[in-house]
């Protein structure tokens, strides 16, 4: 049976009495988790909900979000997770798109779904928490008696999200069991020895993201390891969650790393039972790992994915050793090369990493492009794009990241950055990403984004967002005189400005066009 959902039955019948999820004090069970995704599946049949039938899961990080997602797997349905901080105008798209039949929303969610449903093929509206007047309420809705699995072949699709339409219309990335399955069975095995029965998983990200779908829920349930949702990142909450349950796993995105680092009393943390740490999403600069390791005592092994990859590609095990700077080596039976615009291989430099300040970063660097089991079949419904995303060649059908890297001769990969992020300033090449690394060293800088604005003499300049760390006194002029002083003359930043905070996703991402349209 290739249907993804089996994994956590065959974990439910070897340890019924394990705990599954752990939530505000109260543990689910393997057996009643398994349970309750057999009653949430029949509940869905009983709507007419089969096989390929698509169900939105508009919730934050929840148990019902759990039983919802393996529940509309068990009935052989396609989940399509929705961003809970999005509104009527932003889950339209995403409803009409998927043809979403049902929909599983926080009580206060609610009214953004009926505003937007006779423009959908939404029929039905299951609620959690709170009083919403329409719809009906979770545990109301689970049938008395469990579905079987609804047996699927590994090439169908089992969820469906959205990218982030930072750059146009969000676009349906479709994962098939076998993507998702192979995935978090490879996210399971980074951890030494595997993922199982006395791990502990911080679930502080969000389930709607695929890095939190796979690597930090799946991946701990097909375990058999415990998963410990918080509907919301605070690093004071999650801290405390670390130490009163001795958590061991921990998954998070740069900010919520630099959160931990600036926190007043982060001398005080014990984070000593966590064995592995791991970070994805965004490059975390290197000033934040090295502080959250003197603090703490602690490793962070950074990663790389896509959604559109189910998300892992890469990652630096602790077997492996760690390098700095990198986002690892390959992982089994993903292949990776780096590419020129005409597709020629770069060759890698003999050992990573480099310093970027004494190179020509365009000799060495091209697009990463990858291919293997978990590489998404396609985006739903639009031909242009996935031949826009897709090379075949050499017997590989490689998938196009958009992300400039370079690599060296022992495997280890480096991102410098997003191709579209690269500013051109009188005709040189400027990686944002090495001009935020350098203000991170910084002692009065706390947080920093990097940008390119219209310039006429130039084409586009430098301008960095700077947030100030508590009590700094620091001008725009020091800021830039520090980067003047490091770094090459066209690269520092001509302008600067503070900022109270820098405007993110729900996953830790800059929006950096938000920062682009208020110029």
């Amino acid at each position: 049976m290739a249907n993804l959902v089996k994994n956590v039955g065959e974990v439910a019948a070897d340890r019924p009495e394990g705990t599954a999820v752990h939530f505000d004090g109260s543990d689910v069970s393997y057996g009643a988790l398994w349970q309750r995704t057999g009653q949430f599946a029949q509940a869905l049949a009983d709507c007419g909900i089969g096989p390929g039938d698509s169900v939105a899961v508009y919730l934050p990080n929840l148990p019902q979000f759990v039983t919802a997602f393996h529940g509309t797997l068990r009935a052989g349905g396609v989940v399509v997770p929705m961003n809970p901080q999005y509104k009527s105008r932003e889950i339209r798209h995403l409803l009409d798109d998927s043809g979403a039949e049902v929909v599983v929303a926080l009580a206060d969610l609610v009214p953004f779904v009926e505003e937007v449903r006779d423009d959908t093929d939404v029929e039905h509206v299951v609620t959690v928490g709170g009083d919403a007047d329409a719809g009906t309420k979770f545990e109301s809705f689970l049938a008395e008696e469990p579905h079987d699995i609804v047996d699927r072949d590994g090439d169908d699709i089992a969820v469906q999200p959205y990218t982030s339409g930072t750059t146009g219309r969000p676009k349906g990335v479709q994962l098939t069991h076998r993507n998702l399955e192979s995935n978090a069975e490879m996210a399971a095995g980074l951890v030494p020895g595997g993922i199982g029965p006395d791990d502990r998983q911080l679930g502080v990200l969000p389930l709607f993201h695929i890095y939190g779908m796979t690597v930090v829920m799946n991946a701990t349930l097909f375990g058999g390891g415990a998963y410990y949702p918080l509907p919301e990142w605070d690093a004071q909450q999650a801290v405390g969650l670390i130490q009163s349950a001795d958590l061991t796993l921990m998954h998070g995105v740069p900010a919520m790393y630099n959160d931990l680092v600036n926190q007043p009393d982060a001398e005080s943390f014990d984070l000593s039972s966590l064995r592995l740490c791991g970070v994805g999403g965004a490059g975390i600069p290197v000033e934040v790992l090295r502080r959250f390791e003197e603090l703490f005592d602690a490793t962070i092994y950074e990663g790389y994915g896509l959604t559109e990859t189910s998300p892992v590609t890469h990652f630096n095990t602790p077997e492996a050793g760690r390098r700095v700077g990198s986002i690892g080596k390959t992982l089994p039976d993903v292949d990776a090369k780096v590419v020129t615009e005409e597709f020629e291989t770069v060759a890698p430099v003999e050992k990573g990493p480099v310093d970027e300040a004494a190179v020509d970063l365009d000799d060495i660097t091209g697009e990463l492009v990858v291919d293997g089991p978990n590489v998404m079949k396609g985006y739903s419904g639009l031909p242009e794009a996935n031949e826009a995303a897709f090379t075949e060649r050499d017997g590989h059908r490689w998938f196009h990241t958009g992300d400039v890297a370079y690599h060296d001769e022992d495997g280890y990969y480096y991102i410098v950055d997003r191709e579209k992020h690269v500013i051109v300033s009188g005709g040189y090449n400027v990686y944002p990403r090495e001009v935020e690394e350098l203000l991170f060293e910084h002692d009065a800088v706390a947080d920093a984004a990097v940008v390119g604005i219209p310039d006429e003499r130039r084409g586009e300049t430098v301008k960095a967002f700077v947030v100030p760390t508590p009590d700094a006194d620091v001008t725009e002029d020091e800021i830039k005189q520090y980067c003047l002083d490091r770094m090459a003359e066209y690269k520092h930043p001509r302008e600067v400005e503070f900022v109270d905070e820098l405007p993110r996703t729900t996953t830790g991402k800059v929006q950096k066009f938000e920062l682009r349209e208020e110029e």
